[in-house]
């Protein structure tokens, strides 16, 4: 069972880099305007520390350690949602070029929240 956790535990570590990686492709092709600019900076700050958070949660030296870098992970992943819904309602950002972020954010949201509830939870057995 471990190797399965392993593999898993890889697989999100190169989904969340590539993640960033996407973000930063997306910050290099904004408008050269002001709130571009700022949302944009605030959405690779967040998205990339999805990234180097969740490399952390993997080096946890304990329970609680690993219990608080996922729940950094969590916020993280929250505010990246936010800001990449700000530029697509701002029309900042081309429809097209924003979905695919949008919903693998959503969807890095929603695994890393869960497997947070889930680790929070059985932490009492």
């Amino acid at each position: 069972m471990g190797g399965n956790m392993e593999t898993l535990s890889e697989q999100l570590k190169q989904r969340t880099k590539q993640f960033a990686l996407d973000v930063i492709r997306l910050f290099r092709s904004l408008p050269r305007t002001e709130e571009a600019r700022v949302i944009g900076r605030q959405l690779l700050r967040s998205a990339t520390s999805v990234a180097a958070n969740y490399r952390a949660t993997r080096r946890a030296r304990s329970r609680a350690e690993f219990l608080a870098k996922l729940g950094i992970v969590v916020e993280e992943a929250d505010e990246t949602v936010l800001w990449i819904e700000l530029l697509k309602e701002s029309n900042i950002v081309d429809i097209d070029k924003i979905l695919p972020l949008e919903d693998e954010s959503n969807q890095l949201l929603a695994l890393f929240a869960a497997a947070w509830y889930t680790a929070r939870r059985s932490k009492k057995t």
